[in-house]
């Protein structure tokens, strides 16, 4: 077996130029695939954590059909309590109780409709970055303030700014009329138009005094450490929960399934680029190890006349292809490596990209990220295919005449 190992090494650096030309080929593919997999995945991650810490959360307890229906009576009964002892369970602060309405927002001049959200100042900050997006104005204090934050589109539209009073009216849980003047004492600014024109907040004690709520809200919104504590914190959040409640669990899947379906469409598009290059570096190995077949038929035609058979000839020439195919891997895996743990650092960023990123409340440097998936689902496809190349070059060696084989100058 050894001499047959040291046969192919051989025949593979016959032609130096050519294996190196293929090889290179190989080695930049996967250097490219590792490379812009991770930078694919770190810009889901990115997504993900940024959309996640508006509003939704890694998992939210709610009453059963509200995610569907957003009803003002589908409450989660003593909202507070059950928040506090979710966080005792999970030993962290990263759980806030939150109310939702409907209310018509009025300045002297101007009324619009917009969400209110009932939170927890105190703990608000750590589930959500509206509180860190303050750019006028301070964040919600008093748990039972009559104050309210707003977008800043919201404010533009309304003619108002800190410091100013609105006036809220809207329908209680029990269906009465609930209304209430509030002074505005921060504006934020997202960036995601959407949310600063229609969302507002008010602390959770007054928003549930406001609208009749008896201690009761909607959402007890949940974060983790990171997509994969989502499991584990299910199941501990459920322990908590009371026996004898109706209350449902979601996941951020659930919440916004919207995002998960974009990044799926957007894996679909670049998975099939990458499978475009795949391909040209398959046909790069066909090419080199079919000219390495036809090159040496004269000598296959001879050892084939002296009694070797024609598939341990193939075996030879797919041996050959995965020695080279191996060195494009372990050389492209570690120069993908390379590169990509330089802009894991430093980041990566280009003319332009902030103005687009601040659309999508992201930041404006990306980040790819490393991990056992992002550096060897490309190289290893691309093992594969090579070794698929190398079929057809080593089952034509069945087809071949040894003597007029031999007959080739």
């Amino acid at each position: 077996m050894k001499i047959v190992f040291r046969l192919a090494w051989r025949n593979l650096w016959r032609q130096p130029r050519r294996t190196w030309l293929t090889t290179g080929a190989m080695i930049f593919a996967n250097m490219l695939l590792v490379f812009m997999i991770s930078l694919q995945f770190g810009m889901y991650s990115l997504m993900i954590d940024n959309a996640l810490q508006v509003f939704t959360g890694h998992m939210q307890v709610q009453a059963p059909l509200y995610n569907d229906e957003k009803k003002m009576r589908q409450t989660v009964p003593n909202i507070v309590p059950l928040a506090n002892a979710i966080r005792e369970e999970l030993q962290s602060d990263k759980v806030a109780a939150r109310g939702w309405a409907f209310a018509l927002a009025s300045s002297d001049d101007r009324s619009f409709g917009i969400g209110i959200y009932g939170v927890e100042p105190e703990f608000e900050n750590n589930v959500s970055n509206i509180p860190g997006l303050t750019s006028l104005g301070r964040y919600l204090g008093d748990n039972d303030a009559a104050e309210i934050v707003m977008g800043s589109v919201l404010a533009r539209n309304l003619h108002v700014e800190v410091g100013d009073e609105i006036t809220l009216m809207g329908s209680g849980v029990d269906g009465s009329f609930a209304a209430a003047v509030v002074n505005i004492v921060g504006i934020f600014d997202s960036g995601v138009t959407d949310i600063d024109r229609n969302i507002a907040e008010i602390p959770l004690g007054f928003f549930q005094d406001t609208f009749f709520m008896e201690g009761a809200g909607h959402q007890v919104v949940v974060f983790g450490d990171g997509l994969a504590a989502v499991p584990e914190l299910k199941s501990r959040v459920q322990s908590v929960l009371p026996g004898d409640s109706d209350l449902v669990m979601l996941d951020w899947d659930a919440l916004q399934p919207g995002l998960k379906q974009a990044i799926q469409a957007d894996m679909s598009s670049a998975f099939f680029m990458y499978f475009v290059l795949v391909i040209l570096v398959s046909f790069s190995v066909l090419n080199t190890q079919l000219m390495s077949v036809l090159e040496r038929t004269r000598e296959f035609g001879i050892v084939m006349a002296l009694g070797l058979k024609p598939g341990k000839l193939g075996r030879l020439v797919i041996l050959e292809t995965a020695m080279m195919g191996l060195l494009g891997v372990v050389l492209g895996v570690a120069a993908g490596a390379l590169v990509t743990a330089w802009f894991t650092t430093n980041g990566l960023a280009f003319p332009g990209m902030d103005e687009m990123a601040a659309k999508f409340n992201l930041p404006a440097r990306m980040y790819p990220q490393i991990n056992a998936l992002t550096l060897l689902a490309g190289p290893i496809t691309v093992f594969i295919f090579t070794m698929l190349a190398s079929i057809y070059p080593a089952v034509r060696l069945h087809w071949q005449n040894p003597v007029d084989a031999m007959r080739v100058a």
